[in-house]
């Protein structure tokens, strides 16, 4: 059995559950797998309008995929950020934390991968990307 406690309610709930199968069986083993905080549904959508700024200033400094990311046509980024979530947020992600997903992501990595990023384009091609916008 798998629960997931991330509030006082699934907590209680959680105790509850420990209480009436302890009470049943007399004897339950417990592994405890600790998570980092996960995201917000505020931070997932500044970490969506971040991709979308990104993505923007990329095709208004002329820096195409084939030219940030060496395809052989030109191809623009996506105004609403998929291709630079899938193309360069993704990939940075999983080479810092392993993780796949931006759902799995903790609330911090969210701003390491975008230090990363920005270290990169400012570094490389001297363009210094959009800041993290406010989660309004």
């Amino acid at each position: 059995m798998t629960e997931t406690v991330n509030s006082d309610q699934s907590l209680e709930t959680v105790i509850d559950l420990l209480k009436q199968t302890y009470d049943e069986f007399k004897y339950i083993e417990i592994e405890i797998k600790v998570k980092g905080k996960a995201r917000t549904n505020k931070q997932n959508a500044a970490l969506h309008k971040w991709l979308s700024m990104l993505s923007v200033f990329l095709n208004d400094a002329g820096y195409d995929m084939k030219k940030t990311l060496s395809h052989h046509m030109e191809i623009p980024w996506d105004k609403q950020g998929h291709n630079a979530k899938e193309l360069l947020f993704k990939p940075v992600l999983e080479a810092l934390t392993g993780k796949e997903s931006t759902a799995k992501a903790d609330r911090v990595q969210y701003s390491e991968v975008r230090e990363v990023l920005a270290r990169h384009f400012a570094d490389r091609e001297g363009l210094i990307i959009p800041e993290w916008p406010r989660a309004d």
